[in-house]
């Protein structure tokens, strides 16, 4: 097939547009260092790490499942939320301590999400997708109102009681609490797990056949149906974990905490590239940056983030829609 002779023109155009990007990027970098100071902007640079990881949990849970099925799964967010307060629960009446916790809200969203899959999203898996859209949006209103019932969790904003002591360390004047180290390694831990199970397993390996082909996957005996089930397990234990670390780093909970993380995580997942695990990865971690270096730098930040994290996704759009590491979908004919 023969390319466009405008081809060359828009790839030079398109890279300029890149270049000056990076460049702009630079230099609100360098201009944020001289503001307040290299300490002031590393210690900013540090918290959007600790945001950005928590993130980047909600975001794996997007990704996988849109690769898989082809639907964002926006009761996703609500599904950290029951996470938050399966732990909280676990921590305050019957006195368990953080790994415990975090199993046990691990396993609550799992099963919480097959539930939603087989209730909610299975019936309506040869519909057109903007049914199983509007559901996900009908379960997320759902989840959220739901639970904000007295006899459920109640719509009070409730205080997280950590199940340790906050240990910081000062470093070079940069503040570093045990609670960024333990969202750190806990994420990495996860993360790596996942990619060795989609990479290296049966199971993986069933799931990547399943998003590429489902007709063939089932002709080779593969049964779709249970590998879109784990995959929907496997991202709700992935947001119960960012339900636990979010509630230890900003511990204060209530029943519709779960819409602007999940927003912003499925923001982060279309800025890596929606699909792809390492983009939803660096997504996430620009999208924490972004978050805390608003509220950290601009005079009215707190007020402004959520409209940068939505530019950030306008921006994508209009420049790379396939998002960082994301490729051009090729449609069959």
């Amino acid at each position: 097939m023969k390319s466009s002779p405008l081809t060359l023109p828009l790839r030079v155009i398109a890279w300029l547009v890149y270049g000056a990007l990076a460049l702009g990027i630079v230099y609100a970098l360098v201009a944020l260092v001289r503001m307040n100071g290299p300490v002031y902007f590393l210690q900013a640079v540090v918290d959007g790490l600790r945001l950005g990881f928590v993130y980047a949990l909600i975001a794996l849970g997007y990704t996988m499942v849109y690769g898989i099925v082809r639907l964002i799964n926006f009761a996703h967010g609500d599904v950290f939320m029951v996470g938050a307060f399966a732990s909280f629960y676990a921590i305050t009446e019957y006195g368990w301590g953080f790994v415990p916790a975090i199993l046990f809200a691990m396993l609550t969203c799992t099963v919480l999400n097959v539930v939603i899959e087989r209730v909610a999203y299975k019936p309506l898996r040869n519909a057109p997708r903007i049914a199983a859209l509007i559901t996900a949006i009908g379960v997320s209103f759902f989840l959220e109102y739901f639970t904000a019932l007295k006899f459920v969790f109640s719509a009070d904003f409730i205080t997280y009681k950590r199940p340790f002591e906050v240990v910081v360390w000062d470093i070079g004047g940069v503040l570093i609490t045990n609670i960024t180290v333990i969202i750190i390694v806990v994420t990495v831990a996860l993360l790596l797990l996942l990619q060795y199970i989609v990479a290296k397993t049966k199971i993986g390996k069933a799931m990547r056949a399943t998003s590429l082909d489902k007709p063939a996957a089932r002709l080779m005996g593969i049964n779709v149906d249970a590998v879109i089930s784990l995959t929907f397990a496997m991202g709700a234990a992935l947001a119960g974990a960012g339900g636990v670390l979010y509630a230890i780093a900003f511990p204060q909970i209530w029943t519709f905490m779960g819409l602007m993380p999940g927003l912003k995580a499925f923001v982060a997942a279309v800025l890596g590239g929606i699909g792809n695990i390492p983009g939803a990865f660096v997504g996430s971690l620009l999208m924490g940056e972004v978050d805390v270096l608003v509220v950290s730098f601009l005079p009215i930040g707190s007020r402004l983030r959520d409209l940068f994290a939505f530019f950030v996704l306008i921006l994508v759009f209009l420049v790379k829609p396939t998002g960082i590491f994301g490729e051009p979908q090729v449609e069959k004919v």
